[in-house]
């Protein structure tokens, strides 16, 4: 693998994670609420990505891309991801994240028409026992609403991302994709203004998440693909939650117990498998 594209991989890995250890930081200590953190974050994305198409275009309009449908699941993906870390932590909340992504992608090629050999059943079934085994009655149990709305929060970016498949020009598209959600960002500050509230820890972490994590994140991440198979880029995807338990424990004193451990090899090994089984087909 190119050093170029080694580095572009490893630092959109890192920003992934990093969305969700800043989203947790901000939600779970109080320093801004849930529709807050998502107006900001939005709203930074918006200035970084159009920023950087402006100087990819070197000051010239930049051609209109993206879609409103690409943009509806985008809002979605960001407003129930905020909601959900109001009770997840970050280790759990980004396996539930990335976990459903990867399902909802399988289940769509399920739905038209591929054909799963033993080996990714096998997979569907590991991963679905993973899911089971982290919802079961415990102390660590996540709870039911909070894994929903990141499970939706998952299905949202999976469908954002097939509806990005053939985009020619993937930096532009995802900017103007975040712009259109600025009618959606109005009707959620109309709803949502007399509750908002934020101090300036909850706003720089909102602006870092939005600006730093998922702009330049998302910017890196599609300038590592074009030098990525299919299936890497879904297996690279599955170190996102290891290393967002790993930032939770460091960054927001979480403990890295027993129940997250065991499902996150369950589910992301299974997953592994579909992935590996799909490539031998």
């Amino acid at each position: 693998m190119p050093l170029a594209l080694l580095l572009y991989t490893a630092l959109a890995l890192l920003a992934f994670a990093g969305n969700s250890v800043l989203c947790r930081l901000a939600l779970g200590a109080g320093h801004i609420d849930a529709a807050g953190f998502t107006l900001v974050r939005l709203g930074s994305g918006i200035g970084v990505l159009l920023l950087l198409v402006l100087l990819h275009h070197r000051g010239r309009r930049p051609p209109v891309g993206g879609s409103w449908l690409a943009a509806l699941y985008l809002f979605t993906y960001a407003v129930t991801f905020s909601w959900a870390y109001l009770s997840l932590d970050t280790g759990t909340g980004a396996l539930i994240l990335f976990a459903a992504v990867q399902l909802s992608m399988i289940g769509v090629s399920l739905w038209s028409g591929m054909r799963p050999g033993r080996l990714e059943w096998l997979g569907l079934l590991v991963a679905l026992c993973g899911f089971v085994y982290l919802v079961l009655p415990g102390l660590s149990t996540p709870s039911w609403h909070g894994f929903l709305l990141m499970s939706l929060a998952g299905v949202a970016w999976g469908a954002y991302t097939l509806r990005g498949r053939g985009s020619r020009n993937a930096l532009n598209d995802t900017a103007w994709n975040f712009l259109r959600t600025l009618p959606l960002l109005v009707l959620l500050w109309l709803a949502s203004w007399p509750q908002l509230q934020a101090d300036s820890t909850g706003l720089l972490l909102a602006v870092l998440s939005g600006g730093v994590t998922s702009g330049l994140g998302y910017a890196l991440w599609y300038a590592a693909l074009p030098g990525l198979g299919a299936t890497q880029a879904a297996v690279l995807q599955l170190l996102v939650p290891v290393l967002s338990a790993l930032g939770g424990v460091l960054f927001t004193g979480e403990v890295l117990n027993f129940r997250l451990v065991l499902a996150s090899v369950l589910v992301l090994g299974g997953i592994m498998l579909v992935l590996l089984g799909r490539q031998r087909g």
